[in-house]
């Protein structure tokens, strides 16, 4: 019984948390604890715990007597995440490559050929692929990463990922041939063991995407 009510608690965590960086669920809306027991098919118990969650997190914002509400955008907020994912994601991919293996080149390999087919298909309809996109961006950023040998560091770096997506999923413009150079160039530096390099272009294309996203904040 623990066990199938942990599976509805994390499924209900990732159904919500889905909803907000995809935008259903807009930015500084009111989740309203009936209407969300009802759209996602749990009690109230496991919405309150789903909420707490993503609010110690970052995507919710609990206020009292008031509830609970999906967090603003704000432009501040999305300097301060993109500043700290460089700060993570460059130390981490640094990390991964001095500690290379075959076994992680070869999921770097298979994660970039994903993320390079659908990029093509990114071109002639973004928002049919956005969704997709995102699933397939982060396999790539976490497969470069994930040789750092630090559990925390990997964690943290998948909730400011996350974080920074929402952003990015409320842009109507993909960055199209630029942003696929950036990631050839950042896989091409991982595979040749160029960690300055590597972590460079990564730190260039995060600050490409943060001067695109702001353009939200301007239309």
């Amino acid at each position: 019984m623990e066990e199938k009510n942990n599976t509805i608690s994390s499924k209900t965590y990732d159904l919500i948390k889905k909803d907000i960086i995809f935008g259903k669920l807009k930015p500084a809306s009111k989740l309203k604890l009936d209407n969300l027991k009802n759209n996602y098919n749990a009690s109230l118990s496991t919405i309150r715990e789903t909420l707490n969650r993503l609010s110690s997190e970052g995507f919710v914002k609990a206020e009292e007597q008031r509830g609970f509400f999906v967090n603003s955008f704000t432009k501040g907020d999305l300097i301060e995440i993109a500043n700290l994912r460089i700060l993570l994601e460059c130390h981490a991919i640094k990390l991964s490559i001095d500690n290379g293996d075959t076994n992680w080149e070869g999921n770097i390999v298979a994660a970039r050929h994903k993320l390079h087919l659908l990029e093509k298909e990114m071109q002639k309809d973004y928002k049919k692929f956005k969704e997709e996109w995102k699933k397939y961006d982060l396999e790539f950023h976490l497969a470069l990463v994930s040789n750092c040998r630090s559990s925390n560091l990997l964690d943290l770096h998948t909730i400011l990922y996350d974080k920074y997506i929402r952003y990015q999923m409320a842009v109507k413009e993909y960055r199209g041939k630029e942003s696929e150079e950036e990631h050839k160039k950042i896989f091409e530096a991982a595979l040749n063991r160029n960690s300055k390099e590597a972590s460079e272009t990564l730190e260039t294309h995060i600050l490409k995407e943060l001067e695109h996203t702001l353009k939200i904040f301007n239309n």
